[in-house]
């Protein structure tokens, strides 16, 4: 892959010009001076456009065609929502069940979710897709998404593009404002051409594509926060299926969105699914401009592996196998980083005679359990043995018609001959909550992430496992060999072709609940008892007294450590509850630290304690008797609460608990270096948090950071912000906020998104 970091033309859709290359541009007839009409031609421009309200050019007001959660999430949107007086759903909103689907982790809380959703989906006119029925990008592929529709989902994997849809992954909050008729506010992102050229070689799938594109631009931050625009003659060779499956990984760039041009392909896709008329035609303009490109020869990528602990560590298989030793190593080396000395950590030892030995695979949801992806598994597994050893394999089509169909054409008992176990749609193998490994073994896995400890193992408990991502190809191709590492292409003489797929929709018919726009105001909603509203959340002092409880020091924190997946997943209902496991990964003292800061605010309130933490009264006091003595501070104008100082915080899921958990534990801000993703620092301000930026390495855990004035210079907009690491000596510290809209700031000085809604 070449990465280009500078602007370019796109001509036909074919030739690709520098934009500094002046003479080119004369000879092509374009006029240079008119880049900003010519970046209105790409396909995300226009869909962007198309969905602005009440925007100008730059700052966008996006209002999208309908929004997605699952049910991890969809209780505290519309708990959030309630708070801020929803009456019914203005658009559709699609509630799926395949995160907490397993309903006997955390006795009956799980399906009192499913009810909850069930009862909201009837009183304010949603869509309630039932458990085990879809995974929720697979629901919205089928039955949602259309050539130049936008979505919104409170999943990071929300991506729809190669089916013409710009989907975006984000937090509860900006759900929320969609269900009060509020905007999507974003700065007009910028566009990448992402041009694909070549052919796919002999075993090379989706996953391989999409693992090396990851690997090429995570670490630079190439992409972050942009949209991808994927074009180019190597578009038209991939089937739909296959766009699909590049598209869902664009999120491990860290890009926005991502978006597709599309072909008859895409129509066939759709006529199958019964929704033809969701079609049209999406190509850039005669001539397009692009802030950045990315060329891709799709013939040169080889079968992949992502090394743990992240999708950008992927090399292809080859030469992972001809160098072991090495690249296991280096993973061992990666884990000194995130567990320091809480375990003893080896990959080493999965050599066994020169070869590695792993022992699960798994091929499962939005990534892995598309049609395409299983049947080319079945045609490797076709007659294979996987052994009696260690290793298993699991697999979950994506969709309940995707089941029907491996049912009716044979590949099912195709894969179950061989010895895999065939599940139903469920997301749990990615996060956490099903196919957990055993400790110290190694799973390969077509999902979506391999973060430490996403995948259920719990290093406070001693356990840690490993996960590598790989093709279904090369994960069939590796259990045939009784678990030892194989990539698809060593394999010979198998046939790839994929039978056509005959999608039944009266699957859906008897079971989907829809009442989009037929909402039964009089239907009572059903809470179980673990389904706690927002508790009460103060405004923004003047001035701001913060302690440092926690300094994480990895050069990237995932939402995974800010707040667990997994067994964490059934408390999601209950803001409390779930604060109890906030950094339990990472910083297991991180909670009491937090409530005994929180209990000082609360003391001074007059509020009552939520539970007993250790008492930091004498602590405070010492602070404040200095900040009088030294800054002439006023204690009734401040807001005291913890923070933490990480490096880059924020990868991963939409998760909008990484943030709320920290905020029910009395945090005010995040101290970081950078942020991973827009939407982890747009959960950070919903919930009230100032997601400051702050370069310096000075702050240690303990430290208290008094910011006089914090209030006007919000309002005012401060460029930069002072403050002062207090002590003995007070030492002066710059911190900024980085652009916020007008409505932001006001969140952020109301407290929450809650409070904010309530005052307006």
């Amino acid at each position: 892959m070449e990465l280009f970091n500078k602007g370019i033309y796109l001509i036909n859709g074919k030739e690709i010009i520098d934009a500094e290359n002046t003479a080119a541009l004369e000879a092509a007839g374009i006029n240079a001076a008119d880049r900003a009409g010519a970046a209105k031609n790409t396909i995300a421009s226009g869909i962007l456009d198309a969905h602005n309200h009440d925007g100008d050019d730059k700052n966008l007001r996006i209002k999208f065609d309908m929004i997605t959660s699952h049910d991890i999430t969809y209780v505290g949107i519309i708990q959030t929502a309630r708070a801020s007086g929803l009456e019914k759903f203005p658009i559709p909103y699609i509630l799926t069940n395949c995160h907490n689907s397993l309903c006997a982790v955390g006795g009956t809380i799980n399906e009192d979710d499913h009810f909850f959703g069930l009862s909201c989906a009837s009183k304010y006119g949603g869509i309630y897709v039932p458990p085990h029925q879809a995974v929720i990008h697979q629901y919205a592929r089928e039955m949602l998404a259309g050539c130049g529709r936008m979505i919104l989902g409170s999943d990071s994997h929300t991506r729809y593009g190669a089916l013409g849809t710009m989907a975006i992954g984000e937090g509860g909050g900006e759900l929320a404002k969609q269900l009060l008729n509020r905007t999507y506010d974003t700065k007009r992102p910028e566009t990448v051409c992402v041009y694909l050229d070549g052919d796919v070689s002999y075993g090379v799938g989706p996953q391989d594509v999409a693992l090396a594109l990851v690997a090429a631009t995570f670490d630079s931050g190439f992409v972050k926060n942009k949209v991808l625009e994927f074009v180019g003659p190597g578009v038209r060779k991939l089937s739909v299926d296959f766009r699909i499956g590049i598209d869902v990984m664009t999120t491990e760039t860290t890009c926005l969105s991502s978006i597709w041009e599309t072909d008859d392909k895409t129509k066939e896709w759709l006529a199958i699914h019964g929704r033809e008329d969701a079609y049209k035609e999406l190509r850039p303009g005669k001539v397009a401009y692009y802030d950045s490109l990315i060329k891709v020869d799709l013939s040169a990528v080889r079968p992949m592996i992502a090394m743990p602990f992240h999708p950008s560590k992927a090399y292809p298989i080859k030469d992972v196998k001809a160098d072991l030793p090495d690249y296991l190593r280096a993973c061992e080396e990666r884990a000194k980083v995130s567990f320091g000395d809480k375990c003893n950590y080896s990959l080493t030892d999965k050599i066994k005679n020169g070869k590695l030995y792993v022992e699960q695979g798994v091929i499962a949801g939005c990534a892995g359990g598309g049609y395409e992806n299983i049947m080319c598994a079945a045609s490797i597994l076709k007659g294979a043995d996987i052994g009696n050893g260690l290793f298993s394999l699991s697999v979950y089509p994506a969709s309940m018609p995707i089941y029907m169909q491996i049912v009716k054409n044979g590949a099912a008992a195709e894969l179950i001959e061989a010895g895999a176990v065939m599940k139903t749609a469920f997301c749990g193998p990615c996060f956490g909550a099903g196919d957990t490994p055993a400790n110290n073994s190694f799973s390969i896995r077509h999902s979506t992430r391999n973060f430490p400890n996403r995948e259920g193992s719990k290093l406070g408990s001693g356990q840690i496992a490993s996960v590598a991502l790989m093709d279904s190809r090369s994960i069939a191709a590796t259990a045939a060999n009784k678990g030892f590492l194989t990539g698809a292409d060593e394999l010979e003489g198998i046939d790839f072709s994929v039978p056509s797929y005959f999608f039944d929709k009266t699957i859906y018919e008897k079971r989907v609940l829809d009442c989009t726009g037929c909402p039964h105001a009089s239907e009572e909603v059903r809470f179980g008892p673990n389904i706690k509203d927002w508790p009460e959340m103060q405004a923004l002092g003047e001035d701001l007294l913060l302690k440092c409880v926690s300094v994480i020091n990895d050069p990237v924190t995932t939402t995974d450590e800010l707040i667990p997946s997994g067994e964490t997943s059934s408390y999601r209902s209950n803001p409390l509850g779930l604060a109890e496991f906030t950094l339990s990964r990472k910083d297991p003292d991180y909670v009491g630290e937090a409530k005994s800061v929180r209990d000082v605010e609360r003391r001074r309130r007059g509020l009552e304690l939520l539970k007993d933490s250790k008492d930091i009264t004498a602590e405070y006091d010492k602070v404040i008797e200095i900040l009088k003595n030294k800054c002439g501070a006023d204690e009734k104008k401040l807001s005291v609460g913890s923070t933490i100082y990480a490096l880059k915080p924020g990868d991963g899921s939409a998760r909008e608990q990484a943030a709320s958990c920290q905020k029910v534990l009395g945090a005010w801000a995040n101290l970081a270096g950078e942020y991973a993703t827009k939407r982890y620092r747009s959960n950070l301000i919903n919930w009230g948090m100032l997601p400051f930026i702050y370069k310096e390495h000075d702050v240690k855990k303990g430290d208290y950071i008094y910011i006089p004035g914090i209030k006007k210079a919000v309002t005012d907009k401060a460029d930069v912000i002072k403050g002062y690491i207090v002590g003995e000596t007070m030492k002066e510290i710059e911190l900024t906020l980085g652009d916020l809209t007008d409505e932001e700031r006001q969140i952020l000085i109301d407290g929450c998104l809650i409070n904010h809604y309530r005052n307006s």
